[in-house]
C-alpha cells in the first residue's frame, strides 16, 4: 500500500457516510450548539486510539504471538463482514438510546476507531514498518476527512436524502469487498509463501 490507498481504505472502513444516521441519533438529545464540539472531541479520541495501535501495534502483536499472516487473514475477514453489512444492511436498525452527552463510546469507539480500522492500522504498521510516517499521514488525512463529513451530517442528509446516503454506503461497501479479499489473499500468500502472481 501507499499513502493514497491506505487513506482510502481507512476512510472506507471508518464509513463516515454510513455513520451519519447513528451520529445524528446519538446526538439528538444534545444541544445543537454542542454537537460540533462533541464530534471534534470524539474524532480526536478516535485519532489517538488509531495512533496508539500504529506505534504500539507491533509490540502488542509480538506479546500476543500473532503473526503477520494471521493478522492479514483476520483483517480481510473482518473487512469483508463489514463490507457485507454495508451492502446488505440489517432490516431493523439497532439503535441505542443515548442518555446525556456521549463520551468515547459509541462515537469514538467503535463507530470511528472500530475493529476494522484498528486491524487496518495494525496491518499497515506490521507489513511495512519502514513507512510509519506515511501511515501516520494516512491516518491523519482519513480522520480529517471523516470528521469533516460528520460535521456536515445535517446538510448532507438534506441534500442526499436517506436513499442517497444508503446508495453511497453500499457503493463504499462494494469497494471495500475488493480491498478485503486482496488483504485476505495477501495473508494466505504470506503464510504459504506463494508470492504474488
Amino acid at each position: 500500500m501507499n499513502i493514497y490507498t491506505a487513506t482510502i481504505t481507512l476512510i472506507l472502513v471508518m464509513d463516515p457516510l454510513g455513520n451519519i444516521p447513528v451520529f445524528l441519533s446519538v446526538l439528538n438529545s444534545v444541544e445543537p450548539s454542542r454537537r460540533s464540539k462533541i464530534i471534534l472531541r470524539e474524532s480526536f479520541f478516535a485519532y489517538l486510539i488509531l495512533l496508539l495501535f500504529l506505534f504500539a501495534g507491533p509490540h502488542i502483536l509480538t506479546g500476543l504471538h500473532i503473526t503477520e499472516s494471521a493478522l492479514g487473514i483476520a483483517g480481510g475477514i473482518i473487512l469483508f463482514l463489514i463490507a457485507l453489512k454495508m451492502i446488505f444492511p440489517p432490516n431493523e436498525e439497532q439503535k441505542e438510546k443515548q442518555i446525556g452527552e456521549p463520551f468515547i463510546v459509541p462515537l469514538a469507539i467503535p463507530l470511528t476507531a472500530g475493529p476494522s480500522a484498528i486491524a487496518t492500522v495494525l496491518l499497515l504498521t506490521t507489513q511495512q514498518p519502514t513507512l510509519l510516517m506515511s501511515w501516520f499521514i494516512a491516518i491523519s488525512i482519513a480522520i480529517v476527512i471523516c470528521t469533516a463529513i460528520l460535521l456536515c451530517a445535517n446538510p448532507l442528509r438534506k441534500v442526499l436524502g436517506q436513499k442517497g446516503l444508503i446508495a453511497l454506503e453500499r457503493l463504499m461497501g462494494m469497494i471495500l469487498t475488493t480491498v478485503s479479499v486482496q488483504m485476505f489473499l495477501d495473508g494466505i500468500n504470506h503464510y504459504f509463501k506463494l508470492g504474488h502472481g
